[in-house]
């Protein structure tokens, strides 16, 4: 009986300690020790699978209810079931499907954050980065580097429908968000489309220009056909037992990630194939382009498996290993923060 009243007692003396320096805006650090080092990443984030064909329709009404000017930007957000209310798909990465109806311009804005577009849906619509246009086809890989000045537009006659992905909980988490918008609803073309990927996209540049490894890409549209025909010419030969058929984009001029803060890959999977499983410490958003299949996720929020297709968009989170499995020929797009946890010396991943 002493002993647990020594214990209460002890308890009791703790407790009083604790309140008191909580009263000078401190805490233990044995209390929380093992939730602030864990053994390994713990994500808040949970997988889930957003299937294009349920969420169309509600995009197309946003375009009835409020246009692009208005909105400045009209999108819906894709928000990770345990990150409701703020605006992120997973702890460092937001997504969204942005959509622009035809005849409509989505005004001139510059940002800190660093910028994605996933050509997804309809034909007919432009980004101008600094003043150049690019056209906005399906599959297309389009980027506007922080502070760039960039609008869109649609010329076309059908709604035009993109997944946008941004760095914007990097940013946040920095507090280093700024943002401006342009006097001109629309950018006056200064250089004719094609021009950024003619002079830096050949495997050849300017005479007089001479990067830093870290800065963003000049090349600001990766086209899907370029991205097929790559991935296919490396489908003759063997896969990889865990990727399958996998390109990272890179700047040409550097061969570094196109921007600091967001990776991204395109992999093809035969028909048939299945890969071994893989998991890494940078949560991951996956986009279905072609084919189909499915796609099996276990880590520390569980067992998940789940039938994708065109379109559809499923997220990863950290220290998950997913396999993949494709019913006919596929190609996945996919972005991460890897650059971020290479810079920094943090990345790691698995192969089971």
């Amino acid at each position: 009986m002493d002993a647990v009243n020594r214990s209460d007692d002890a308890l009791r003396q703790r407790a009083d300690y604790y309140t008191r320096i909580g009263n000078h805006h401190m805490t233990p650090l044995w209390e929380v020790l093992g939730a602030l080092v864990p053994p390994q990443p713990r994500p808040p984030v949970l997988p889930h699978l957003w299937r294009y064909a349920e969420l169309r329709d509600q995009v197309m009404e946003a375009g009835r209810l409020i246009t692009a000017e208005e909105a400045e930007r009209r999108v819906l957000i894709l928000e990770n079931p345990a990150l409701r209310g703020q605006s992120s798909i997973t702890q460092s990465l937001y997504a969204g499907l942005q959509l622009i109806m035809p005849g409509e311009v989505a005004p001139a804005h510059r940002h800190s954050q660093s910028a994605l577009r996933l050509v997804l849906d309809g034909e007919g619509a432009y980004t101008a980065v600094d003043g150049e246009r690019t056209t906005m086809r399906r599959g297309d890989f389009i980027i506007t580097p922080a502070w760039t000045w960039h609008d869109h537009g649609n010329l076309g006659d059908q709604p035009v429908v993109w997944l946008d992905g941004l760095d914007i909980p990097i940013v946040r988490f920095l507090d280093a968000g700024f943002a401006e918008r342009s006097e001109q609803q629309s950018q006056t073309p200064l250089r004719p489309e094609g021009d950024a990927l003619a002079r830096y996209g050949a495997n050849m540049l300017p005479l007089d220009y001479e990067p830093r490894p870290s800065d963003p890409t000049r090349v600001f549209v990766y086209p899907f056909d370029r991205t097929q025909a790559s991935l296919r010419a490396i489908a003759k030969g063997t896969p990889d037992a865990h990727h399958g058929f996998k390109l990272r984009y890179v700047n040409p001029a550097t061969g570094a990630s196109p921007m600091p803060t967001i990776g991204a890959c395109a992999q093809h999977l035969p028909a048939g194939f299945e890969t071994r499983g893989v998991r890494s410490t940078d949560g991951t958003v996956q986009v279905c382009l072609e084919g189909g299949g499915e796609a099996r996720l276990s880590g520390p929020s569980g067992e998940h498996t789940w039938r994708f297709g065109p379109n559809d968009v499923f997220v990863v989170p950290s220290w998950h290993t997913l396999q993949l499995r494709a019913d006919r020929d596929s190609v996945l797009f996919s972005f991460s923060d890897r650059p971020v946890q290479l810079a920094l010396g943090l990345w790691r991943e698995e192969r089971l």
